[in-house]
């Protein structure tokens, strides 16, 4: 179980887009990956916004934003064009430990 400040472990995923992702080709840059349980339910949606809302003050920081939810890639994709989501989702086909007890870790160091 990740601790705070934590560096995150790499991963390998699919995004919306069916394109690969590791995370730790990230490395070096600053990550905001954030976690939700599934796409397109309420509280996911609302969570997913205020990331977009906010989104202008992440890049000011420098830091990338990436969603995270067990999925298909199609619906991820469906999702952030529904809601307009100017970041990355991954779609894991398991359900990593982080959606069961949420923790913060930096990630991208």
């Amino acid at each position: 179980m990740l601790q705070v400040g934590d560096r995150a472990p790499d991963i390998q995923v699919h995004t919306d887009a069916g394109e690969d992702f590791r995370l730790s080709r990230m490395k070096g840059k600053r990550v905001v990956l954030y976690f939700y349980p599934k796409a397109d339910t309420p509280g996911c949606t609302v969570e997913a916004c205020e990331f977009r809302d906010e989104i202008k003050a992440f890049g000011g920081k420098s830091a990338t934003v990436i969603g995270v939810s067990p999925g298909k890639p199609a619906a991820q994709a469906k999702f952030k064009q529904k809601f307009d989501l100017p970041f990355t989702l991954l779609a894991p086909r398991l359900k990593p430990t982080a959606f069961t007890k949420r923790r913060t870790c930096t990630a991208g160091r």
